[in-house]
């Protein structure tokens, strides 16, 4: 078997020191170089060659993450690394995953080449925005699952009467796996966009009174949805409303909104580092989800014991 070796993209270094603490490595040892017009070249100050080289890089603020995770990805590959898995914990441009209009990229799809291009063996990542970008990729792809961290949070909670709420259509699927999971009801907001982060209407389908309401998202970005939707919740009687989200992009006023809102917390994970805190939002870890499923990846043994 060869060599694990485990490095940090610079947007993911105390994510990454978690994971290589979780896994039994110490973090591998990197640089990246920019010139004075912005430009890296990551470098690696230790022998890969041999070596199963797993790259640990969250993809938000896009751009410069992608383009700092590929080239480290290429630099693997000419260092003569065996293979190299990006582990992204946030996968980045998700959110373009089809052409919902005339004229637009498929940008999850561009994303997903340009990761195989720059010569990546494996992917793991975590609650995508669409699962169907699994099959954007020609490479193996481990999707995990951030259930296995909110469930026993909530099971811990305790709460007397629990039911789950999509913010939308597209998060039907996910509610109803925690709610089938804890054997209660969900229900549904239907909201009708004019543009991105801005929201035209919205409405409750099903009963809420008396309840304690989780809602349950993979991304919350602007957090303007999930507000919406836990003061219409809260409308209709709800005893509590409360938020479990993966991916905490919080963007833009997203901190003001939260913390303005009838929501009790949003519990988020720490697949993307926060830039201020707030007395409403909870993070909880992933890093011990990652660090099983690389032994799981790396011990050539399966993965479904992570999965809730």
């Amino acid at each position: 078997m060869s060599e694990v070796k485990i490095f940090a993209g610079s947007n993911s270094t105390d994510l990454a020191e978690k994971i290589a603490k979780n896994y039994g490595k110490k973090l591998g040892d990197v640089t990246l170089s920019k010139f004075s017009d912005g430009e890296m070249s990551p470098s690696y100050n230790e022998s890969i060659r041999g070596c199963t080289v797993f790259i640990i890089q969250s993809t938000n603020q896009p751009s410069d993450n992608i383009l700092e995770l590929c080239l480290m990805i290429d630099a693997a590959k000419r260092a003569s690394a065996y293979k190299v898995c990006a582990v992204i914990p946030y996968f980045g441009y998700a959110r373009q995953d089809r052409k919902d209009r005339p004229r637009v990229s498929i940008a999850a799809k561009l994303i997903a080449n340009m990761i195989t291009s720059a010569g990546a063996d494996r992917i793991m990542t975590c609650d995508l925005h669409a699962g169907q970008i699994q099959g954007f990729f020609d490479i193996p792809l481990d999707h995990l699952n951030g259930s296995a961290i909110f469930v026993p949070y909530l099971t811990q909670l305790n709460l007397p009467d629990m039911i789950f709420a999509a913010p939308d259509v597209g998060g039907v699927a996910r509610a109803r796996a925690y709610a089938k999971h804890f054997e209660v009801e969900m229900v549904v907001c239907d909201k009708h966009r004019k543009r991105a982060n801005e929201i035209a209407s919205m409405q409750l389908i099903g009963d809420v009174e008396g309840k304690d309401v989780i809602l349950v998202d993979d991304l919350v970005d602007t957090a303007g949805t999930l507000c919406k939707a836990a003061q219409i919740i809260k409308e209709k009687g709800a005893k509590s409303v409360r938020a479990i989200v993966t991916h905490g992009v919080l963007s833009g006023k997203a901190y003001n909104n939260i913390e303005n809102s009838v929501l009790e917390e949003l519990v988020i994970t720490n697949t993307i580092p926060l830039s201020q805190k707030s007395s409403k939002v909870r993070v909880l870890s992933v890093a011990d989800l990652f660090a099983k499923a690389i032994h799981a990846v790396t011990g050539h043994t399966s993965i479904s014991s992570l999965f809730i």
